[in-house]
């Protein structure tokens, strides 16, 4: 893997938010890229668009013949399952699958490039750190694990940049292929325990991560987080008396949430950014973090968070009216949960919320099952949908009925996703929440219709 000049890749889940920031960087280069992925989606048709071929076929096609182990590159996504019948084929023929975060590394690792790890937070983070760092005269390249509303895309690029910027994911422990120069870390809630089985197993893959941070860089961790590293270290936080860089006098309006600014060198006034949500003001406050230890005057970078606009599916209002409000969110862990309802309770007071929430994995299910009833049971209604499988074989006994049964809610139902939009059918004011991180965004538009429908009616 020195050199990842192929004439053509393949991509074994094209459509996957990380997997298709790379395939549009490889489109760039003018290589040709080809990809399965089981789903036709608006991104896979915007890959095709830009010069990609995806095929959903689970299977060796004619029009593969001419790949060989000398002109294509196969990078494959973990949810492909073993048992693939395109994958087995490639491995047959002497092809060897490369993990994304492996290619990632090897694109970044001759540049200044910039991590955002944390279980929550970091597509956010990071798409906040790109929008900054573009709004300067170098730009920026990113590799985004969400869309960007601003770019419009999950991956950036300016001929003239000095930084990367790439979003650290813990899944698989794929941030261990990364070097950066610097990070963001914004939490260490342990998740993905069928990957590492232990809390503090999922804790020693961060310390592993912030130990691979450049010794001349910096990492930025939110205070309260514990990881040694090489390189010189700062923390941030929200109303902190202590942390180096400290958000507070924050105040939330319809145009987005603002706050203050202490940092070592000075403090800056009623900074706003043009999304809501506490989180996110945290968010913010360490994306300015970076920027300033990087050496960016923050006092002219500032002023251009009040245009950000935020990434899909991250309390995404997707419609609005005088009585009702329609946010999608891509929450699929207890402390998101809990930061999503909290910040819609703190925008919306004393409006009814209604929450149709999708389950992912069986086994994040089964392992904080616990956490999920407790937060589940702050809505005013839930609306509980199949668990979403994904990589998945079922686990006996987990599944949504059983998990509704530990949420102490009178109003809650489990529903099928065909019969979803009946069930919405009396909902003409509140707030109404869509959450998780499996297919639930292809009811998005189907629900935005719906409710538009209803009241015309």
């Amino acid at each position: 893997m020195n050199n990842i000049n192929y004439p053509s890749v393949f991509f074994m889940g094209i459509g996957g938010i990380g997997m298709s920031a790379i395939a549009r960087y490889f489109l760039r280069k003018g290589t040709a890229v080809l990809g399965y992925d089981r789903t036709r989606t608006a991104l896979t048709e915007c890959l095709k668009d830009e010069g990609a071929t995806v095929v959903y076929e689970d299977f060796w096609l004619p029009e593969f013949d001419h790949l060989d182990l000398n002109n294509c590159l196969l990078i494959i996504t973990p949810a492909i399952p073993e048992n693939s019948r395109l994958l087995t084929t490639f491995k047959q023929r002497g092809f060897f699958p490369h993990k994304r975060a492996e290619i990632l590394g090897q694109i970044t690792r001759a540049e200044k490039s910039l991590g955002v790890a944390g279980t929550h937070g970091k597509s956010t983070t990071s798409a906040m750190l790109a929008y900054l760092i573009s709004n300067t005269s170098q730009g920026c390249n990113a590799f985004l694990g969400a869309i960007a509303t601003n770019f419009n895309n999950n991956y950036v690029f300016s001929e003239k940049a000095e930084y990367t910027i790439m979003e650290a994911d813990e899944f698989d422990r794929s941030f261990l292929f990364l070097s950066p120069l610097a990070s963001i870390i914004t939490s260490v809630d342990p998740d993905h325990l069928d990957i590492y089985g232990n809390s503090e197993k999922f804790h020693e893959g961060f310390r592993q991560y912030a130990m691979k941070i450049d010794p001349r860089g910096v990492l930025v961790v939110k205070e309260g987080i514990e990881l040694a590293s090489l390189c010189r270290r700062v923390n941030y936080a929200l109303e902190s008396s202590s942390a180096n860089y400290v958000g507070f006098n924050l105040s939330e309006s319809d145009g987005g949430i603002s706050f203050d600014l202490k940092t070592p060198k000075c403090t800056l006034k009623n900074i706003r950014i043009g999304i809501n949500g506490q989180h996110n003001a945290e968010n913010a406050v360490a994306a300015l973090a970076l920027c300033a230890e990087l050496g960016f005057d923050l006092n002219a970078l500032a002023p251009s968070f009040a245009n950000f606009q935020g990434i899909k599916r991250r309390f995404e209002v997707v419609y609005k009216t005088d009585n009702l409000v329609y946010i999608d969110d891509y929450a699929h862990h207890p402390t998101e949960i809990r930061r999503l309802i909290s910040s819609v309770r703190a925008m919306y007071p004393g409006k009814t919320i209604i929450g149709v929430f999708q389950p992912h994995l069986f086994s994040r299910t089964r392992d904080f099952a616990d956490g999920f009833a407790e937060e589940l049971a702050k809505l005013d209604q839930l609306l509980l949908l199949p668990i979403y499988p994904a990589r998945e074989e079922p686990i006996l006994g987990v599944n949504s009925t059983w998990l509704l049964s530990k949420v102490k809610l009178p109003n809650k139902k489990t529903v099928n996703t065909g019969d979803l939009l009946n069930d919405l059918r009396d909902v003409e004011k509140g707030v109404l929440l869509t959450i998780g991180a499996g297919d639930i965004d292809r009811l998005v538009v189907p629900i935005k219709e719906f409710l538009s429908a209803n009241e015309l009616t």
